[in-house]
């Protein structure tokens, strides 16, 4: 007996202590129920107990999977945030699991998770991880459902980086190709078209493809700035060359990186030093994007065409 008159509680078994498990897993090592009812236990789920934090969309997917059916796999925006694609910032932290069945099985119903019913081929489920999802290509596919042109693209462009290439353009071209879903159909087609494997930041494809939509010609993107003496000065992100303009998004993070921030200062001096106005793009302006486009527009009526750069 404790001191202060309480009965300290049952340490739970080392196995228990990593992560997520089952009741029926706590009760083959031996747990009572009623130590599965303890306040220092959290309870994501029906018949799920976790030792430590389930508060992410990953930590809540890898709860649910204990005791999800073995055909059955995350997809849609789970799936998409498993592995790492960039979405907007109202689906980023949603814990609500989208989860899959293959048709003709019944979707999953829970308290917490949206089930699919969905046509699945050979190749479109993969472990990642220790948590079974849609491909990359195939989760791709499935956000055209929910997601505008802009952000399919900055998804697309992600997902093909030169850098860090998960899936190559081919590939997504395929999937979309015998995707069984015809919703969204007609703007994964677009989106193709649109994605760019240099493309720096999610918000630079989004910026990009807000540019082109509205039929702004002029666009370039990446483009080596070259100074009188044939020096590389900097790559700016969405230049319109004929004006002499370049369109930089600009995150918060650039202001909380000191080293990033003189850097930057440095570089806009060199560029408005060698004749080009840099515009900065702050993530608020995102929000609005005809107002964006107004911004775009005014800027570029300021600075009227030059001799091609």
């Amino acid at each position: 007996m404790h001191p202060d008159g309480v009965k300290p509680r049952q340490p739970l078994p080392p196995a228990l202590l990593g992560g997520p498990f089952t009741t029926r897993t706590a009760a083959r090592h031996g747990v009572a129920e009623g130590r599965l009812r303890g306040g220092d236990l959290v309870k994501p789920f029906h018949g799920i107990r976790s030792a430590t934090q389930v508060a992410t969309p990953m930590q809540h997917a890898q709860a649910l999977q204990q005791r999800m059916p073995a055909p059955a796999f995350f997809c849609g925006v789970t799936a998409a945030l498993i592995i790492g694609l960039p979405l907007p910032l109202r689906l980023e932290t949603a814990v609500t699991l989208h989860v899959g069945m293959p048709a003709p099985l019944r979707a999953c119903r829970a308290a917490g998770v949206i089930g699919h019913k969905l046509q699945i081929a050979d190749g479109d489920v993969r472990n990642w991880g220790s948590l079974r999802v849609t491909t990359v290509a195939r989760t791709w596919c499935d956000l055209a459902t929910i997601l505008d042109v802009e952000d399919l693209v900055a998804a697309g462009d992600y997902i093909i980086h030169h850098k860090h290439p998960l899936a190559s353009r081919d590939q997504l071209k395929d999937a979309v190709a015998r995707h069984p879903g015809r919703r969204g159909r007609a703007r994964l087609r677009e989106a193709l078209d649109l994605l760019d494997d240099h493309a720096d930041s999610p918000p630079e494809s989004v910026i990009r493809v807000t540019i082109v939509r509205a039929g702004i010609t002029g666009l370039r993107a990446n483009v080596a700035i070259i100074d009188a003496r044939g020096q590389t000065l900097a790559h700016g992100d969405l230049c319109f060359p004929e004006h002499r303009v370049i369109f930089e998004y600009q995150g918060d993070y650039h202001r909380t990186e000191p080293d990033r921030w003189r850097k930057d200062i440095t570089r806009k001096a060199r560029l408005t030093a060698a004749g080009w106005h840099v515009i900065e793009i702050a993530a608020d302006q995102l929000h609005d994007r005809r107002m964006l486009l107004q911004l775009i527009r005014d800027v570029l009526a300021l600075h009227p065409p030059i001799h091609s750069a």
